[in-house]
């Protein structure tokens, strides 16, 4: 920013400079704890439509970064406030704070939260849905798939999940493994060996639990997966096996390949991806 344009900004009336949150299709109700354990509190933001009345979808937003990485603020699914929903974006502990299975453990509270105050914000606790990108692809893959606990007061099950581009089969990534150029000393200090706290060859069984790909039941929830056929951090394979699976068990399931897309990037941001996503939560949670 020139010095010139930073001193109209500081002479514009507090009142302008504040007019794209009034502008907003949504009231944000930002840092709402929704967890606090181990003493480790985290938080979601809240976008409820100005328009509309409730109660509201809600959709999840899960960010991405490696599981140790990213947060709740500027949210892909910022854009479905203006279509009706409600949207909360949550932190949850990261790998260098908490092992696993400390971040499904937040993102299932979170659920629950929403759940419990679902009066006070208007909310439709019957229609959740989750989506997320990259690490927080593979954490809602798993809210659609891992098995719920039986004796939960309250449901942390979603009605419908949107993956973009995640792992679902730690086992079969890349980084977690050694060759093409990756020493043991590379795996070790992979970001799946971090959330896990060994290596997926040192810990098979727990590197299952932990994989969308082997938890597939015919009960999950139904799901919208999009990956670039170009995806230099997580092979396309990840999302194609896991759509066979779901295929295989009855679950329904869409797969959408963005040619000429990366791990992400603009063609992922474009309305044509956007109104894809919207048209799929449109279809379970309307």
């Amino acid at each position: 920013m020139n010095l010139r344009l930073l001193t109209l900004l500081l002479c514009l009336p507090l009142s302008v400079l504040s007019l794209r949150a009034e502008d907003a299709p949504y009231d944000l109700k930002a840092d709402l704890i929704y967890s606090n354990a181990d003493g480790n509190p985290q938080a979601l933001d809240l976008y409820l439509p100005k328009n509309g009345k409730g109660p509201f979808p809600v959709v999840v937003w899960v960010h991405g970064g490696g599981w140790m990485n990213g947060s709740k603020q500027k949210p892909k699914a910022e854009y479905l406030s203006e279509h009706g929903y409600a949207v909360a974006s949550i932190d949850f502990r990261q790998s260098q704070d908490a092992m696993w299975p400390a971040q499904i453990n937040d993102c299932r509270n979170a659920i629950r939260w929403l759940r419990s105050h679902s009066t006070t914000y208007q909310l439709n606790p019957e229609k959740i849905g989750a989506w997320g990108s990259s690490s927080g692809g593979h954490l809602v893959a798993l809210m659609g798939t891992l098995p719920y606990d039986p004796n939960e007061k309250i449901s942390s099950r979603v009605q419908a999940v949107c993956d973009w581009y995640g792992p679902t089969d730690l086992l079969s990534m890349p980084p977690n493994n050694v060759g093409n150029g990756r020493t043991e000393e590379d795996v070790a200090n992979s970001n799946g060996a971090k959330l896990l706290g060994c290596t997926v060859k040192d810990c098979p069984e727990l590197a299952k639990q932990v994989s969308g790909l082997h938890n597939v039941s015919s009960d999950d929830a139904p799901f919208l997966i999009m990956h670039g056929d170009e995806d230099p951090g997580v092979p396309i394979s990840q999302s194609t096996r896991f759509y066979e699976k779901l295929q295989a068990q009855g679950v329904y399931s869409e797969l959408e390949i963005v040619v000429g897309a990366g791990h992400g990037g603009p063609l992922f941001a474009a309305d044509e991806a956007k109104d894809r996503v919207r048209s799929f939560f449109d279809s379970f949670l309307k």
